[in-house]
């Protein structure tokens, strides 16, 4: 069996299991009276992303970086409407869209080095993971903790677990800097 049939059988075996599955989630669905669909929608967007990170790594191609990225945007974005649809926190995306980029893109820059053995993209990645979550942190304390947009009401609690993490951070910092440099 040539390896072209070969990969097309493994697909469309793996076709085949996802549609059962769907098969089994709608009739679950319709006896039990459970709307799934409710919950398992950002599924839609989570699923494809993860499948585009999975399939572009496995190829043997030097170009898959932009569809690395790219999966990885699409699957933070799946990962954080799934958040977002369970918890009814919708308001998060005033400042949880740093979490889909730039951290998506550093994220899809680190695997992609991490797999192919290159240093610079690592780094790269590490570096856009880490903006991209302090512009989330800092959107979060400005949105949540000054705004109070969404009604949480951290009040002084949240202050003092920002404080708590800050210090953290600054005692941590030269810790994570030595480790990087070996």
């Amino acid at each position: 069996m040539t390896i072209e049939r070969r990969t097309y059988s493994q697909g469309m075996r793996w076709f085949g299991i996802i549609l059962i599955v769907l098969g089994v989630l709608g009739l679950f669905d319709q006896f039990f009276n459970i709307r799934l669909g409710r919950f398992i929608w950002p599924f839609f967007i989570l699923v494809p992303g993860v499948l585009l990170i999975v399939l572009t790594l496995r190829t043997e191609r030097d170009t898959g970086e932009p569809f690395v990225m790219l999966g990885s945007l699409v699957t933070l974005t799946g990962l954080l409407l799934f958040y977002q649809n369970l918890t009814g926190h919708w308001a998060s995306w005033a400042y949880a869209w740093a979490l889909v980029a730039p951290t998506g893109v550093g994220l899809g820059q680190w695997l992609y080095g991490t797999a192919n053995g290159r240093p610079g993209m690592v780094k790269s990645g590490r570096d856009l993971i880490s903006i991209g979550l302090l512009m989330f942190a800092v959107g979060f304390v400005f949105f949540e903790l000054l705004l109070n947009i969404s009604g949480l009401n951290f009040g002084p609690a949240g202050w003092g677990i920002l404080l708590i993490l800050l210090g953290g951070f600054m005692l941590l910092r030269p810790l994570l800097s030595r480790s990087r440099e070996r």
